[in-house]
């Protein structure tokens, strides 16, 4: 079994779902399943339905738009009295529905509810459109096979029930499915976090235990920096899932955090490649010889300086650092990088549910605080630290750690 991961920007139009045909055909259209995203920008466009909701402002509209948009696609793809678009229409029949019923004002839960429309909708046109094509697939619906508990906007995998219905799959057939969601012990719909669609690939790659697994992309494979950020970066055609994590872990957006330790528990190879020319190697991830250890850059953008000191000028001691993270974990704010000396704490940290400023109320009543928005993590992964003073160069840096092979400096 090989799983195939395609993004969103890999089925954004008629002309891209077309092109995903292209690339199956290239790669053998057999024993594969597919994980596909929102189609483009629906998410982003989704969440601002959620938004306008809660803001009790006109959501009916947005919808309206983002329905037309799945229309024209579909239109491109299948003649007009074809069953996709009842099917197209029944979504957003029951996006709206929900919405009109909700009495829930947990915010989180009702995101997963409405963003998780733009993974169904998608993987119902590719999926049709393959089957139009004789790419014979079943849709199947992920959120009956990835179980998870009910940490809304960022589920935690219950491994042990998911395994168990995913192995119920048959291996010898093909499948269309959903990135980013499952659902909880009630059914309702959770998301596994912002760009978890790898990380589902990643799930039913483990529980199938597949022969490989590839993500299709806008990009040659992993460079050693974003090219849209850094010049002169060259292509990564082979890394360890070792410097694949931590390249992860520092902010490489070419790979979700999660994604990588499932298929290293089972050796399963993981390949980054080009839905622009499918041909190209791309990247290999895994176990090889052939492994490179090259310097790379990777720049993390929004995030926050927190400066934490007692008030009384005392160390920092363990039961300050656990009170801090207890209040970290309970805000779902992550620590990028940390530096702690006898009496400050120094964190950068990422804040995808903008709970920062209730996290320094609380912190307050203890301790002395500073914080500072908006801050980049800069880190270079295997730094040749005796040409490292290029690095600081027209940059105002906040707060910098150099370790063995890799420096890191928070810069405004």
């Amino acid at each position: 079994m090989k799983i195939f991961k395609f993004g969103g920007a890999s089925v954004k139009d008629a002309e891209s779902v077309k092109n995903v045909s292209m690339v199956l055909k290239s790669q053998g259209f057999a024993k594969c399943l597919l994980v596909i995203s929102a189609m483009g920008k629906t998410t982003n466009e989704l969440e601002k339905v959620v938004e306008l909701y809660f803001k009790k402002e006109n959501y009916q509209t947005e919808i309206k738009i983002i329905k037309q948009k799945h229309i024209e696609i579909a239109e491109g793809l299948f003649q007009e009295n074809h069953p996709v678009f009842a099917e197209i229409n029944l979504f957003f029949d029951d996006l709206d529905s929900f919405l009109r019923r909700n009495k829930s004002p947990n915010y989180n839960f009702v995101y997963d509810q409405v963003v998780s429309c733009g993974e169904m909708i998608s993987t119902k046109i590719v999926s049709e459109y393959l089957n139009e094509i004789q790419f014979i697939n079943q849709w199947l619906d992920a959120r009956d096979y990835i179980k998870t508990d009910n940490s809304y906007r960022d589920g935690n995998v219950d491994w042990k029930k998911t395994e168990e219905f995913i192995s119920t799959l048959n291996s010898e057939i093909c499948y269309v499915t959903q990135g980013f969601i499952g659902s909880d012990e009630n059914n309702f719909t959770v998301t596994l976090g912002r760009e978890g669609s790898d990380y589902s690939a990643a799930i039913f790659a483990y529980c199938m235990n597949a022969e490989a697994m590839t993500i299709w992309k806008d990009v040659p494979g992993v460079m050693t920096g974003d090219p849209r950020k850094f010049k002169d970066v060259t292509l990564l055609s082979n890394i360890s899932y070792e410097e694949a994590i931590e390249m992860a872990y520092y902010g490489a957006s070419v790979i979700h955090p999660k994604t990588l330790q499932p298929l290293q528990q089972k050796s399963i190879p993981f390949y980054v490649k080009s839905f622009v020319d499918p041909t190209k190697e791309g990247t290999k991830v895994g176990a090889s010889e052939k492994n490179q250890h090259e310097e790379t850059y990777i720049l993390k953008e929004n995030q926050n300086l927190l400066k934490i000191s007692t008030r009384d000028f005392s160390f920092i001691a363990e039961d300050h650092m656990s009170q801090i993270f207890s209040l970290l974990s309970r805000h779902k704010i992550k620590v990028s990088l940390m530096q702690n000396s006898a009496i400050s704490l120094a964190l950068c940290l990422e804040d995808k549910f903008n709970a920062i400023d209730e996290l320094n109320e609380e912190l307050q009543k203890d301790f002395r605080t500073d914080v500072v928005k908006n801050v980049s993590l800069f880190t270079v992964r295997n730094a040749k630290m005796d040409n490292i003073d290029k690095f600081y160069q027209e940059k105002s840096v906040l707060l910098e750690q150099i370790s063995k092979n890799t420096l890191q400096m928070v810069t405004q």
